[in-house]
């Protein structure tokens, strides 16, 4: 929070609802031997299976909007625990294409399960995840999310602000 605003800015209040949401996801999911991050790469992948697709690791992570490095690294990591197929693409040797297991699909599906239910949870402040806050609150972030980003300024040593 900065000292000339009077209560916690937009940023400060969505930091902290992403971690505090993140955290709810992990010690949900740890049962079944997720994490957050692992959570949201399955549940995407069975949502897109679920379409007869079997994307790219690259594909997963602009869907996700996680970076294609730690894409990769997670989808070893489910490989190895036996819930995801890596292979590579017939026609780019560069792309590794993901599946879900049989065994991946069983815990994803209780894993999403579970996490549907933290989330009506979750928004039980704004009348549960049906309630017209909960959709306002759903297309305001959509909107914030959608918003492209402009590069940042360019680096000015006369703006440079040295913090307490």
């Amino acid at each position: 929070m900065s000292k000339g605003s009077p209560g916690p800015t937009p940023g400060f209040l969505v930091w902290r609802l992403a971690n505090k949401w993140r955290v709810a996801v992990d010690r949900a999911v740890a049962p079944l031997g997720l994490t957050h991050a692992q959570y949201s790469l399955v549940s995407s992948l069975y949502g897109m299976q679920g379409a007869d697709e079997r994307p790219s690791q690259r594909q997963l992570a602009d869907h996700t909007g996680l970076e294609a490095l730690y894409v990769s690294k997670l989808a070893r990591a489910l490989e190895s625990a036996g819930l995801v197929d890596r292979t590579r693409d017939p026609r780019d040797p560069r792309a590794v294409r993901l599946a879900l297991t049989e065994q991946g699909e069983a815990v994803t599906r209780q894993a999403v399960e579970v996490v549907q239910q933290l989330v009506r949870q979750l928004l039980e402040p704004l009348g549960g995840p049906d309630a017209p806050r909960a959709h306002a609150f759903t297309g305001e972030l959509t909107t914030l999310l959608d918003a492209p980003l402009a590069p940042p300024p360019p680096y000015d040593e006369s703006n440079r602000r040295t913090t307490p």
